[in-house]
């Protein structure tokens, strides 16, 4: 019997001893040695899609291993959001999301349902670019300034008309900032996305959206479009003479579209350091900085803990503008 329970004693001790060594040649793997996938939770051709692509092509670059962009659509970005959020925490498994990450569990608490994914879930990388939205007419509408729109919306309440890219989306929860500090009410006309929004202005038939610069430009240098004010802190260096809400007294009105890169929560600090450290260098590499020049994006890089700082107030914002506006159905 002594001699069964000095064979278990060993037994034991030497599989405490073989368990510390065995964590440490974990720990010690290199990382990457194989290929990363890169979640987009939006079609192609979109913001996330089109900074994605060109991140990836720079962070293969810096980490020597295929970086690969998956679509995963669906829910307007939701089903993509989740799958990251529940993904292996291993390093392999990233997302570029946008700036509608934190208005959608809002919306799910709103209407009293489970969330698919909560903010913890995700462990920010960096930010990779942040555009405010500008509130953009049509050349020859009547208004002149902010002024001119706001006073001509007290006098007809719900006749002015915005197109957005959905209920809740981004251009919806600029607006209705906007509106709601302004003490104005418009008429929300949500349409399948950015495109066919922008398309309704130049179609005259709504009277304005919240547009992204980059898209919105190209039609102000035409003479199409022109531009009342902004929506960020700072005026955007592309529109000098455009004023924010903020400098013309508007509160709570500063929203961006902002694009940031993540790993689920649960990925190792090893690992997101690695990432955090090559994001830094791709996002300066010529490829890169090309890429956000034609889109007329400036980047707007910031290291993880300045990311969260950023984002956490973002999320704030966003999530007193959705109990704002309220259930939409």
């Amino acid at each position: 019997m002594r001699s069964r329970n000095w064979f278990l004693v060993a037994a034991l001790f030497c599989f405490a001893a073989a368990g510390p060594a065995s964590g440490a040649a974990l720990a010690d793997e290199p990382f990457p040695t194989r290929p990363i996938q890169v979640i987009v939770p939006f079609p192609p051709g979109g913001v996330a899609d089109l900074v994605g692509r060109p991140v990836a092509a720079a962070l293969e670059k810096e980490l020597k291993q295929p970086v690969v962009i998956v679509n995963k659509t669906g829910a307007g970005g939701a089903v993509g959001m989740q799958a990251a959020a529940v993904a292996k925490p291993d390093g392999y498994n990233l997302m570029v999301a946008l700036s509608s990450i934190s208005v959608m569990p809002v919306v799910d608490d709103l209407f009293g349902r489970p969330s698919t994914y909560k903010l913890k879930d995700f462990a920010p990388i960096a930010l990779l670019t942040a555009d405010p939205t500008v509130l953009v007419i049509k050349a020859d509408a009547p208004w002149k300034t902010v002024a001119d729109f706001v006073a001509d919306a007290k006098k007809r309440p719900n006749e002015i008309k915005y197109a957005s890219s959905g209920v809740y989306g981004t251009m919806h929860v600029a607006m209705e900032m906007f509106a709601h500090s302004a003490g104005i009410k418009l008429r929300h006309i949500p349409t399948g996305g950015g495109g066919p929004a922008l398309n309704a202005l130049l179609g005259g038939h709504v009277d304005c959206i919240s547009g992204g610069p980059n898209v919105s430009i190209p039609h102000i240098k035409a003479g199409t479009l022109r531009v009342l004010a902004g929506w960020g802190a700072k005026r955007i260096p592309a529109l000098p003479d455009t004023p924010t809400l903020k400098e013309l007294g508007y509160k709570d009105v500063e929203f961006y579209i902002w694009s940031g890169f993540f790993a689920p929560a649960a990925t190792p600090p090893a690992v997101i350091k690695i990432l955090r450290e090559a994001t830094a260098k791709a996002v300066k590499t010529p490829d890169f900085v090309s890429a956000m020049q034609k889109m007329e994006t400036p980047i707007n890089y910031m290291d993880a803990p300045e990311f969260q700082k950023f984002w956490d107030e973002d999320a704030a914002r966003l999530a007193k503008a959705v109990k704002n506006i309220g259930k939409v159905q």
